[in-house]
């Protein structure tokens, strides 16, 4: 007689490919419609005890969620690069394995970013609101004009993986890079970018602001009324990293007064419900937290979520781990 499968309770459904896997490795509690919340996840756990639990970071497990698992629960692998929906101190307290999906994300996420850097400039969200109601009439010369993204400076934030996929796009632009980081990049990272020590330093240079680091009790709120004041007036700020680094009451005020020109913005403070003051801004372009929104990144990220699970079942070391 075979092995029993391990036991896995999934907050959401994955790919194609990722749900043939799981269906033919492991026992699943249900494949869930809709994201699961905390509260139906640690329902489901109790009474299905898994061995794993498989996440992503709309789902988050907080200190109280963690106490509430059974001592079945031996891993617990995240779909996302991200970890700030987890309560990490609590779950590697409790001897649960703890993974995440960095690097087969990267490509996507920095389309993404580059997107949302030509959306914004070229003003995609006011043209796509005038198309849907039948154009109708013929602009001046003078009329609905963005900005050129050709030839000007883009500042990163966060020269990390995806920072620096961001700033091999731009180049294809002609776009000048500079960027500030913990660190300074070697050589042969830089490719000719020049280094801040501080975004402050860097902020007044940039024509064009893209984020590109984590969230953290740190950087929480750090794009605030004082660093937006910093950049030249009708500069473009685009954020697809995580909206916890953003005071968006100061984006909203930047944004309407005219010192940002334009956001582009996957990532907000209050997800699924973003500020409706600003979704409702002509000169913002929104999209959903999609950075990963691809068949074959999604695909990826969900592979490498069970190859992690089967690591942690099997003791072995786990291919991406996160420690405290």
């Amino acid at each position: 007689m075979a092995p029993p499968r391990p036991r896995l309770l999934l907050g959401q459904r994955q790919t194609p490919a990722v749900m043939a896997r799981l269906q033919k490795d492991f026992t699943l509690f249900a494949i869930p419609e809709t994201q699961m919340t905390p509260t139906e996840l640690v329902t489901a756990a109790r009474e299905f005890a898994p061995e794993a639990i498989m996440v992503s970071s709309p789902l988050p497990i907080r200190a109280a969620d963690v106490a509430q698992l059974p001592p079945s629960v031996r891993v617990i692998a995240t779909v996302s690069v991200g970890t700030d929906h987890l309560d990490i101190p609590a779950i590697l307290g409790r001897g649960i394995a703890l993974s995440n999906t960095p690097d087969v994300l990267t490509d996507c996420n920095a389309d993404l970013a580059l997107m949302l850097i030509l959306a914004a400039s070229r003003r995609a969200a006011e043209y796509r609101d005038l198309m849907k109601q039948g154009w109708g009439r013929g602009l001046a010369m003078d009329e609905m004009l963005g900005v050129r993204v050709t030839g000007k400076t883009l500042g990163i934030i966060g020269m990390g993986r995806i920072g620096r996929a961001v700033a091999q796009r731009a180049r294809g632009f002609g776009m000048k890079i500079l960027y500030s980081n913990r660190r300074r990049l070697g050589a042969e990272d830089e490719h000719g970018a020049q280094y801040f020590a501080t975004p402050e330093e860097m902020l007044p240079h940039c024509d064009i602001l893209s984020l590109h680091l984590p969230a953290s009790a740190a950087s929480d709120g750090m794009i605030n009324a004082r660093m937006l004041a910093l950049l030249p007036r009708g500069a473009i700020f685009v954020n697809a990293a995580r909206g916890a680094l953003v005071d968006e009451q100061a984006l909203i005020a930047a944004l309407r007064d005219g010192q940002i020109a334009a956001a582009g913005l996957d990532v907000f403070r209050n997800e699924p419900t973003p500020d409706r003051r600003l979704l409702d801004l002509p000169n913002v372009f929104a999209t959903p937290h999609v950075g990963s929104a691809t068949m074959e990144t999604r695909t990826d990220m969900g592979m490498l979520a069970v190859d992690n699970i089967e690591a942690a079942l099997a003791n072995r070391p786990l291919p991406t781990p996160v420690t405290a």
